[in-house]
């Protein structure tokens, strides 16, 4: 069987998801995609102008509009710019940098839109409810600060909210993810002032003695 079947229904069997599309103006991971392909995880989807795609996985689709970049994660869609509306029996959810958006009740057929454009998330709750997230760059929260950062968008409802929230950016890994947060706060201000004295006297100080760590 593996030898009469072809290679790209063996593939569809252990992808994660679908891609569906015209076939024009649609890239995944920067190549040109096909009119239907395998996703998996930490796929980047792009569409161009007039172009559109859907992702159908199971228990969910995302129809993913014109210049869009969204990145697929399985259970989770990481919008960079663009729309996306899902569908979703299965709890889909979809992260704007820091906001995730999520449908209210998983046991229950939920339709949502989720649309970025300049820095400003609109949710539209098309059948259900869903619920916006938010995140603060803190490093640890009480589960009554993540209560309270919580929006339910009623069913027929709209709401927009910033991407970012104080600063943090949750799209981005690795240092830049924590910048806007650690780089505020006092202890990194205090390390920052003596890094530039120890840069300055670098400069200006001409002695054979290392510079010492513990001055500027």
């Amino acid at each position: 069987m593996v030898v009469i079947l072809p290679v790209s229904v063996l593939a569809d069997d252990t992808a994660a998801a679908m891609l569906r599309s015209n076939g024009t103006g649609v890239l995944v991971n920067k190549n040109a995609a096909p009119s239907s392909t395998a996703l998996f995880p930490n796929d980047l989807i792009e569409t161009q102008k007039d172009s559109v795609a859907r992702i159908e996985t199971s228990g969910s689709t995302a129809e993913i509009g014109a210049e869009t970049m969204v990145q697929f994660d399985g259970d989770e869609l990481v919008l960079d710019h663009g729309t996306v509306s899902v569908n979703t029996s299965r709890g889909l959810r979809v992260r704007v940098g820091c906001l995730t958006i999520r449908p209210v009740n998983n046991a229950e057929w939920t339709h949502y839109d989720v649309a970025d454009v300049d820095g400003k998330v609109t949710v539209s709750a098309l059948k259900n409810d869903a619920s916006i997230d938010s995140q603060s760059g803190a490093a640890q929260q009480t589960k009554q600060s993540v209560r309270s950062n919580r929006v339910i968008v009623h069913e027929g409802e709209q709401k927009s909210r910033e991407e970012k929230c104080g600063g943090a950016d949750m799209r981005k890994t690795g240092t830049i993810a924590g910048k806007g947060g650690i780089l505020n706060s006092p202890l990194a201000k205090g390390a920052g002032l003596a890094i530039t004295g120890a840069l300055t006297c670098l400069g200006l100080c001409h002695g054979d003695d290392p510079i010492s760590p513990s001055g500027p």
